[in-house]
């Protein structure tokens, strides 16, 4: 297979981030709306990965995102729900919004940490189960051993068994620390196939920052306008409050640009947020999901 980008890597100056996103700060006050809100609500993947769930919680879930419209008429619904494989099924059959979708951790989720043929079959059965969006991690273990060649080979061969579903990659970014590993895996993913590239499980410390998504934003920059691909970007992990989520939609506002500003290609996975959005947009404490 011929790449498009042969040479993965890119040298950070000392304190370019950071420069960059004093930049973005300045501009986030603009961003403080309810307007704003409303869009990073529409761009939520409503999670639930604890190993508590049960088929009931995919049931409850599901049900309260399908009549979310009929409470909320002035507002846009999540944009979808994220569970583990085994509560598809149960989230499939009570979820009655076609506008959201339905995704599933997949891959040896969190850790990646099993053969390629068990994540293609676990991808595989979540697709047929009803997941229309599937969220891998990448093998951070096969990257620090710097075999680039079989960590994306492993990427491509899950995005042939998602079929038409979406393959998010999620590059564990507080695993890989700095902004040159951060980049080289973020051009990986999307080279090998990924639909969208994500922070973090959530599952390790530190989870999603403005630091690492200021990194990706700027590799799927770079990526667009080499290839003319535009790759979803996803923050997860700790965004909790509604001025969180509004950083991290300026960040790739400011470097992505207005066409990023959609469902389809930015998400912020969360649970917590979306009730805070709900309550700062109404102005009243709201407990709905």
């Amino acid at each position: 297979m011929k790449w498009i980008f042969e040479n993965f890597d890119r040298i950070f100056e000392p304190g370019e981030v950071a420069t960059g996103l004093e930049a973005i700060r300045a501009k986030l006050g603009e961003s403080l709306s309810k307007k704003e809100m409303k869009l990073a609500l529409s761009c939520i993947d409503l999670t639930t990965l604890s190993a508590e769930d049960t088929q009931e919680k995919g049931r409850i879930l599901a049900e309260k995102v399908s009549l979310f419209p009929r409470h909320f008429i002035e507002l846009p619904n999540v944009a979808a729900i994220c569970v583990y494989p085994t509560l598809v099924k149960s989230v499939r059959k009570n979820l009655k919004d076609s506008k959201v979708a339905i995704a599933a951790v997949a891959g040896g989720f969190p850790s990646s940490m099993t053969f390629i043929e068990v994540k293609e079959l676990e991808s595989t059965m979540a697709v047929s189960a009803g997941a229309n969006e599937i969220d891998i991690v990448i093998s951070i273990g096969t990257f620090f051993e710097g075999n680039t060649s079989e960590m994306m080979h492993e990427i491509s061969r899950i995005k042939r068994c998602c079929g038409e579903a979406h393959l998010k990659v999620i590059l564990e970014t507080g695993a890989l620390k700095t902004p040159e590993n951060i980049w080289k895996a973020s051009i990986l993913s999307m080279q090998a196939g990924a639909d969208f590239i994500k922070t973090s499980t959530g599952k390790m410390e530190p989870a999603a920052t403005p630091e690492a998504a200021y990194v990706m934003c700027s590799a799927i920059r770079e990526f667009y306008q080499r290839t003319g691909r535009k790759i979803g970007f996803k923050a997860a992990g700790g965004i909790v409050e509604s001025a969180d989520a509004l950083y991290y939609l300026t960040i790739v506002r400011e470097v992505l640009g207005d066409e990023w500003m959609n469902p389809r290609l930015f998400r912020i996975g969360a649970s917590r947020l979306a009730n805070n959005l709900l309550t700062d947009i109404t102005e009243e404490k709201i407990s709905y999901f």
